[in-house]
């Protein structure tokens, strides 16, 4: 397949979990007739991210065993594969992750934020490992937020096993006072969207970027080819599907492969 029709879920953040849920099942089956191969949703969507200005219920495996299962039946009807920011119980704690679902409706298995912010740290444990994954015979990786943006081994990580995209579902509300973008990589702006340049342009990949819609978010939805050019990115604040289509024969993993680097599998 030389072309990759992906489909980033650049919703509003979800007023209630069981809200996460139905705005995953609506997208999926959107996605799915966009003729897209795989949807890619935020940091955490379900059940939303637990920012401190967010009232999100304790964490609950049931809920979450309930949701995936609803979402994964969404995508086994619209054939689609999915990368769902989710969350999960474990005996050393709660963790940040994306449950990579495939057309079938078959759960591939889990990416684990194993960087996480400082900020995160009284509410997040870090994951341990990481993994590449396949939907319709296409390999990517996952880098969650804060690790694709500030370590690029973990984008370098995917790449150098055969990951021609790195999806990196993500999380960034305004903050007061803070710039208001109206373009991409605005020099004024953070540091964010320049990083996501970066993390391509390094390992000869496709970053594709996916955040909530909010009013005045520092970053927002993007595709960056692997020459570290955008692709397309989806208007700020603006709630809505962005379909991209990637020509897999420029994703090459040139450079990444070119690293000798001894950090490089310490992801």
């Amino acid at each position: 397949m030389s072309v990759f029709r992906v489909a980033l879920a650049n919703l509003r953040y979800p007023a209630t979990p069981a809200e996460s849920v139905n705005l995953a099942v609506e997208v999926v089956e959107q996605a799915g007739a966009a003729g897209a191969a795989v949807v890619c949703f935020p940091e955490c969507y379900v059940p939303g991210y637990r920012a401190p200005d967010k009232a999100v219920p304790a964490p609950d495996a049931v809920f979450l065993e309930a949701a995936w299962r609803r979402i994964a039946s969404a995508a086994a009807r619209a054939r689609v594969g999915v990368v769902l920011g989710t969350e999960r119980t474990t005996e050393q704690g709660l963790v940040a992750t994306a449950l990579v679902i495939d057309e079938g409706g078959a759960r591939l298995g889990f990416q684990d934020k194993v960087q996480i912010d400082p900020s995160e740290e009284p509410t997040y444990t870090p994951g341990v490992g990481r993994s590449v994954f396949q939907v319709r015979g296409i390999t990517f990786g996952i880098a969650i937020c804060h690790e694709g943006w500030r370590y690029p081994e973990t984008v370098r990580w995917a790449a150098q096993r055969g990951a021609q995209v790195v999806f990196h579902p993500h999380f960034h509300e305004a903050e007061p006072g803070s710039f208001r973008p109206a373009s991409f990589a605005d020099p004024a702006n953070t540091f964010h969207e320049k990083s996501m340049l970066c993390r391509a342009a390094e390992n000869n990949c496709f970053f594709v970027s996916v955040n909530c819609a909010g009013e005045g978010s520092p970053t927002t939805s993007a595709v960056i080819r692997p020459d570290g050019t955008v692709q397309c990115w989806q208007p700020y604040g603006e709630r809505g599907l962005l379909v991209a289509d990637l020509d897999l024969a420029q994703a090459k993993g040139l450079l990444a492969a070119r690293c000798k680097a001894p950090y490089a599998d310490k992801a």
